[in-house]
C-alpha cells in the first residue's frame, strides 16, 4: 500500500514539475510560439494514441475507426463553442462529444467486435467513413465546407492537463482487474471465455474508452486549430494515430509517449525541407521499424515501481 502511494505521488510530482518547467520556459522565452504549437500537437496526439493503444495493444482489436470518434468530438466542440463562445461551453462540449462518441462506439462495437483481424479493421474503417459522410451532409456542421473561426480555448495548459487526466484514467484501467481481463482476451480469447470472462463485453469496454479519449482529442484539435473540415478525419488520420502506437510499441503506454514526442519533433524539424519532408519522414519510419520492429519500447513500460524494491534491498 505504501509503495503504491509513493508510486502515485511520484508521478503526481513529475506531472506538476513538468507543468512548472514548461510554464517557466515559456515565460523566459525559451519556448516560443512555434515550439509551443509543437508541444500542443504532441499532447493531442498522445491523447489520441493512448486511446487507440488501449484498443489495439491491450484488447488486441485492430481498429481503423479512431478518426470517426475524433470527428465527433471536434464537431461537438466546434458547434457548441461557436454558438456560445465561453470556457464553460468548451468544457460542456467536451462532455457532449464524449457522450455522443460513447453512443456511436456502442452502435459500432456491438456488431463489429465479434469480428477479428483484417475483418474488424475493415468494419471499423467503414464505420468511421459513415460518420465522416454523415457530418459531410449535415447543415449544422456546414457540410463539406467545414467550420471556421472556432473559438480558441485549447491552450497548452488545457492540453497538458487533459494529457495527464487521460493518462491516469487509461493507466489505472489497464492495471486494474478490468485491464487484466482485457489482456487475457488479447492473449487467448477462447481460454478467457472458458474461465467465465465475457470477452465481447470487455472488448466493447476498451473500445468505448478508446472512443471517449478520441473525442477528447478531437475537441482539443478543433479548438486549437480553429478550422476543421470532414476531410481532416479520413482514413489517413486513423493511420497516422496507428503509426504512433506501432512505433512506440503495441501495448506500451510510455512507448506511446516516446513515439508521439519523437514523431512530433521529427515532423517539426523537417518543416524546412518542403516537399521532401514526407519522403524523409517516411524513410525515418522505415529505418526505425527495420531496426526496431517491435517499436521503440516493445511491450515494456518505464515504471517507477522498480525503484522502490531497490531501496528496500539497499536497506537490508
Amino acid at each position: 500500500m505504501k509503495a503504491n502511494l509513493k508510486y502515485s505521488l511520484s508521478w503526481l510530482v513529475i506531472m506538476v514539475a513538468g507543468f512548472v518547467l514548461m510554464n517557466t520556459l515559456i515565460l523566459m522565452g525559451v519556448i516560443d510560439a512555434f515550439l509551443e504549437n509543437m508541444l500542443v500537437v504532441i499532447g493531442i496526439n498522445i491523447i489520441l494514441a493512448m486511446g487507440l493503444n488501449l484498443v489495439v495493444g491491450f484488447s488486441g482489436q485492430f481498429s481503423l475507426g479512431h478518426a470517426g470518434f475524433m470527428a465527433i468530438g471536434a464537431y461537438a466542440t466546434a458547434i457548441i463553442t461557436s454558438a456560445k463562445p465561453n470556457s464553460f461551453s468548451f468544457y460542456v462540449s467536451i462532455i457532449v462529444g464524449i457522450v455522443i462518441a460513447i453512443i456511436a462506439a456502442i452502435i459500432v462495437g456491438v456488431p463489429t467486435l465479434r469480428l477479428h483481424g483484417d475483418y474488424l479493421a475493415i468494419a471499423t474503417m467503414g464505420a468511421a467513413e459513415i460518420i465522416r459522410i454523415i457530418i459531410n451532409n449535415l447543415k449544422i456542421t456546414n457540410g463539406p465546407s467545414g467550420m471556421f473561426n472556432i473559438p480558441k480555448f485549447a491552450s497548452w495548459p488545457v492540453v497538458y492537463i487533459m494529457v495527464c487526466l487521460t493518462t491516469i484514467i487509461i493507466a489505472n484501467f489497464v492495471h486494474s482487474r478490468s485491464g487484466r481481463a482485457i489482456k487475457s482476451v488479447r492473449e487467448d480469447e477462447i481460454a478467457a471465455e472458458s474461465m467465465g470472462i465475457k470477452t465481447t463485453s470487455w472488448k466493447l469496454a476498451a473500445f468505448i474508452l478508446g472512443a471517449a479519449t478520441a473525442a477528447i482529442g478531437g475537441s482539443l484539435y478543433a479548438s486549437y486549430l480553429q478550422t476543421i473540415t470532414p476531410n481532416n478525419f479520413g482514413i489517413m488520420e486513423s493511420i497516422s494515430i496507428l503509426i504512433i502506437v506501432v512505433l512506440g510499441g503495441i501495448g506500451s503506454l510510455t512507448g506511446t509517449f516516446v513515439a508521439a514526442i519523437v514523431l512530433g519533433v521529427l515532423d517539426t524539424v523537417l518543416q524546412s525541407f518542403g516537399p521532401l519532408r514526407m519522403v524523409i519522414y517516411s524513410l525515418a519510419l522505415i529505418l526505425i521499424m527495420v531496426f526496431k520492429p517491435t517499436g521503440l519500447l516493445g511491450t515494456r513500460e518505464l515504471s517507477l515501481t522498480k525503484l522502490f524494491p531497490r531501496k528496500k534491498e539497499a536497506k537490508s
